[in-house]
């Protein structure tokens, strides 16, 4: 099966993009080749521009208060396992001492380093990080794989209590989830259920189908639209029926 994910609040789509970049460095910075550690310096420094654009830091203690708040109204509820419960608020308690801890804006200790502030620079040149271009980065990429690990953890340990403050809240909404089974007949779906408003819609389709889908959606409607797969193909629609899950998911 393979999983689609539709944020539908700028929020959640700021988190969703901040996941897959963490997870970007966290893949490239393990190995060991010069280009897969200027990928990760890459993913890097876009984590740096997503948080740049908003108050991410307080935009999360927000949240993760507002869990808590409403996680602790369950505490009389009999179908509720308070062991469970415990051990998601131990996390949120953890995550936001440490959103706390962070001083200044998220990333401040990158934008505060010359040497990498000069080559994000010129990586927003086409082809700017060139050796003829940043000769003292194309020295840091020849040294020993080692040296460059460390470097990349040092960058990366402060800006892990944003990481694990955005993995509660996405844990959470992905957890709240309300999944039901639909059919597209010939490759079309369309809802108008005010009922099944939701700030992630996450969609799970047979990956052995040719296609993928399109969705659209608003408070008062929801679309998609199976498009056949194919790099050099106009965007129609795919004229079987679909079966697929849908799931809903709110904070």
């Amino acid at each position: 099966m393979i999983c689609y994910e539709l944020p539908l609040t700028e929020r959640i789509r700021t988190l969703l993009r901040l996941e897959d970049l963490f997870n970007k460095v966290d893949f490239f910075a393990k190995r060991t080749t010069a280009n897969e550690h200027h990928a990760a310096l890459v993913a890097l420094f876009e984590i740096l521009d997503v948080t740049s654009r908003a108050d991410i830091k307080s935009d999360l203690l927000q949240e993760l208060e507002r869990q808590r708040s409403s996680l602790e109204n369950l505490r009389k509820n009999p179908d509720v396992s308070e062991a469970a419960l415990n051990q998601i608020l131990d996390e949120i308690k953890i995550a936001f001492r440490g959103l706390l801890n962070v001083t200044g804006r998220a990333g401040s200790h990158l934008r505060d380093n010359e040497w990498l502030m000069s080559i994000k620079q010129r990586m927003n040149i086409p082809g700017g990080a060139c050796e003829f271009d940043l000769p003292s980065y194309h020295y840091w990429l020849s040294i020993a794989p080692e040296v460059r690990h460390q470097d990349f953890q040092d960058w990366i340990t402060p800006l892990l209590p944003i990481r694990n403050s955005f993995n509660i809240v996405l844990k959470l909404l992905r957890n709240s989830g309300r999944t039901f089974r639909y059919t597209a007949y010939q490759g079309l779906f369309q809802q108008t259920d005010p009922e099944h408003a939701a700030h992630l819609l996450r969609l799970i389709i047979d990956d052995t189908l040719p296609c993928f889908p399109e969705i659209s959606a608003n408070k008062f409607a929801l679309n998609i639209r199976f498009i056949p797969f194919g790099t050099d193909q106009k965007a129609i629609t795919y004229e079987e029926d679909i079966d697929f899950e849908l799931t809903f998911c709110n904070l």
